[in-house]
């Protein structure tokens, strides 16, 4: 999220996403996020970026999720955690974003399986994120680990039927990322096209 904050809180998603990477378009450096809906969790966006500067922009935004989207280690993830728990009288989530295109080696995941609350898949591309299009979710089939992860990368509107297909599935996903296919320009969503996502999927 950047500009129409209120708009698309408006819709009562579950989540929203604040990216603090410098070189991303959707890049958001205001000093305060709008007033929120109850219910609706903010996830702040970080590509290796330092521990203090994360620790700062949660508490600075009450953020509730810790998305990081680089390359980030275990021990990194571990650190961060308990850097958290002192600094928050609440729990504060971390998901780890791993980006996959034809394949992927699911066993990479093992170490950090006690290290974050959950995973999030990404489409491997030029950018971190935002690429626009999809991987190959066949390759979900091979995901043994019950923990919940977020499918993202690349989602709109014409994949409705594929992913209400896979939603049938026993896979443990937790929630569906949407972004630069809902977009008239980065970090301005369009509400119509949004809408028709969550009455088509059913949310």
């Amino acid at each position: 999220m950047k500009n129409n904050i209120t708009e698309v809180a408006a819709l009562q998603p579950d989540y929203l996403g604040f990216i603090f990477y410098e070189k991303s378009p959707r890049y958001f450096d205001a000093e305060e996020i709008p007033s929120l809906p109850l219910g609706i969790k903010k996830v702040g966006i970080f590509v290796d970026e330092k521990h203090s500067k994360v620790l700062e922009l949660v508490k600075k935004h009450d953020l509730d999720i810790i998305q990081l989207h680089g390359n980030e280690t275990v021990d990194f993830c571990d650190k961060l955690r308990k850097e958290c728990q002192v600094e928050r009288s609440r729990d504060l989530s971390i998901w780890k974003v791993f980006s996959i295109k034809d394949e992927f080696d699911f066993e990479i995941l093992k170490p950090y399986e006690s290290s974050v609350d959950k995973f999030l898949f990404d489409t491997k591309g030029k950018e971190k994120g935002g690429n626009g299009y999809t991987f190959n979710w066949e390759i979900l089939k091979k995901y043994t680990s019950k923990k919940p992860f977020i499918l993202s990368g690349g989602i709109g509107l014409e994949e409705i039927d594929s992913l209400k297909e896979l939603l049938k599935t026993d896979l443990p996903i937790h929630a569906i990322d949407v972004n630069s296919k809902f977009e008239i320009e980065p970090g301005l969503k369009e509400i119509a096209l949004l809408q028709g996502f969550q009455n088509l999927i059913g949310l």
